[in-house]
């Protein structure tokens, strides 16, 4: 589905889905999102947006690493977004010109959707543009993780609590979900921090440096949920450590009981099989 939104001279939004119609010299700026595009709708980011084959095939060729590429007459941007219900990744694409930005995802977000009816609702959309678009989806992807890093301290936290006290092999079992979780978490949000830090540092990017504090203060989010992760996985390392050693005290301690049965009953295992080779000798008559 291809949704349009352009803004006109005197800031007045006018939204449309027939982009063969569609004639961008007639507005100051417009926003076009391909929301799960057909092949056919795919098609008009050559036909009729004429973007460079090698920003489409990037688009249309997930999942690749969040990064900047600069073109002639554009830049092109991927980042990511992880699902509401299920821990996936999933792509966003973004083609930023003079006066367009235009999105591309093959699921429906929720992030995308606020950000558009956000901007069909304002009643200031003369303080919009193109990079305040770019910066609000940005950020909600971003705030999206918040939730999610809450939810895992959470489960730890019942891990390390164990309030319905679990065997350890559970728990143990549940803490190395929580630590691939966080590991996955890392492996997505540092390459988008990364390309924050490219894009807040870009020289190319004149627009970009007249929002800079936007999206520094998108930076220090991602910074913050980066060591978020690294704090939580350090916690699960620890609890891991002291399962392993609750677990060694507790066969030391089975040993010790052992041991001390062993030394117990050694001698009287002793005697009582000298005693049985006395019987069995004598029974054999190699005694007199």
């Amino acid at each position: 589905m291809i949704q349009i939104m352009a803004v006109t001279s005197d800031n007045k939004p006018i939204t449309t889905s027939l982009l063969e119609d569609f004639h961008p010299d007639d507005f100051s700026w417009y926003w076009i999102d391909f929301n799960k595009p057909t092949n056919q709708e795919i098609e008009l980011l050559k036909k009729q947006l004429r973007f460079h084959p090698l920003a489409i095939e990037d688009c249309i060729n997930s999942l690749q690493r969040p990064k900047l590429d600069f073109y002639d007459d554009f830049y092109y941007v991927v980042t990511h977004t992880i699902g509401s219900e299920e821990f996936n990744e999933h792509e966003v694409n973004f083609f930023i010109g003079e006066n367009f930005i235009v999105t591309f995802h093959y699921e429906d977000l929720h992030e995308v959707n606020y950000v558009w009816n956000e901007l069909l609702q304002t009643e200031s959309i003369r303080n919009w543009d193109i990079y305040r678009v770019f910066y609000e989806i940005l950020d909600k992807i971003v705030d999206k993780f918040f939730p999610v890093i809450h939810e895992i301290e959470d489960a730890i936290k019942e891990v390390e609590d164990n309030p319905e006290n679990k065997s350890m092999e559970v728990l143990l079992d549940r803490l190395f979900d929580l630590r691939h979780q966080l590991l996955d978490l890392r492996h997505t949000i540092n390459p988008i921090r990364d390309l924050l830090y490219r894009i807040i540092n870009s020289h190319h990017l004149e627009e970009v440096l007249q929002h800079k504090e936007y999206f520094i203060d998108i930076y220090d989010h991602l910074l913050k949920i980066s060591e978020m992760i690294n704090s939580n996985r350090e916690i699960t390392n620890d609890i891991r450590n002291n399962f392993i050693s609750i677990n060694s005290y507790q066969q030391n301690k089975v040993i010790q009981i052992l041991t001390v049965i062993t030394s117990i009953f050694s001698p009287l295992t002793f005697i009582a099989g000298i005693y049985g080779m006395i019987l069995f000798f004598k029974k054999k008559g190699w005694f007199w």
